[in-house]
């Protein structure tokens, strides 16, 4: 890999420690082979843009396919998602039950989670919809050689933002927080806050959908922000995230 590097070829971990390893082996400049996130996903994650996630409860694949449709008006100007969709619906099928995803961002998220309610309460889908997210996310991962390796403020190794992230998670009314702690090749060096919420037509779903998709994003742009990210602090002027009021308190 290092030598393809040297070579010009454009050459990343994809967070399987295998840069760790190679190094604990002997291979000192293992490093010099940059982590995924900071190489290509760094300014996404410093406006909270992560991959979203939404499933019917009911097993019907029409209602994924219903709220395609909706993502394609809704989010006509964001052409990388209208795209993703559009090939999506087309080549890659349904297993277990019917899901989508798609890479949002603060606000965007709310929107969606909030019309699919209301299309649950107008019996336009057959059935409730999950939305979670992963835990690769804005706000909701620390890991010194994944999430936040080399970050801006030198807090790689600091796990405050996740345990933060899932107790305003617990506090905005999510119907499940979860915090994990490594697992697989992040065995021993991660923490992450995991969130699921139900759209189920519901007036009290409208209050958690709004509350926790809104403030889980916003974490993660703080989280950016507090770290000096140009991005993160261009979202909050361009959002309606209050960063001095919330850094304040």
């Amino acid at each position: 890999m290092l030598a393809l590097q040297k070579a010009g070829a454009i050459v990343f971990d994809n967070g399987n420690l295998i840069r760790t390893q190679a190094r604990a082996g002997g291979v000192e400049n293992a490093f010099d082979i940059p982590i995924f996130t900071e190489a290509f996903l760094r300014p996404l994650f410093a406006r909270a843009i992560g991959p979203f996630r939404w499933i019917a409860l009911s097993g019907d694949p029409d209602d994924i396919r219903k709220i395609d449709d909706l993502l394609l008006v809704q989010f006509s100007a964001n052409h990388i998602v209208t795209n993703w969709v559009k090939l999506a619906r087309e080549r890659i099928p349904f297993q277990g039950l019917p899901a989508r995803i798609a890479w949002l961002g603060h606000g965007e998220r709310t929107e969606l989670g909030l019309k699919v309610n209301q299309m649950v309460r107008a019996g336009a889908l057959s059935g409730p919809v999950a939305f979670t997210r992963d835990h690769l996310d804005a706000g909701a991962m620390a890991h010194p050689n994944i999430m936040t390796e080399n970050m801006r403020d030198g807090s790689d190794a600091i796990a405050d933002w996740p345990l933060l992230n899932a107790l305003v998670n617990c506090a905005s009314q999510a119907d499940l927080v979860a915090i994990h702690s490594g697992g697989g090749g992040y065995a021993g060096y991660m923490t992450s806050a995991g969130v699921t919420l139900i759209a189920d037509g519901s007036d009290a779903a409208d209050e958690r959908l709004r509350l926790c998709l809104t403030n889980d994003t916003a974490t993660g742009v703080m989280r950016y922000a507090d770290a000096g990210y140009e991005e993160s602090l261009d979202e909050i002027a361009s959002s309606d995230i209050d960063y001095l009021r919330l850094s304040s308190n």
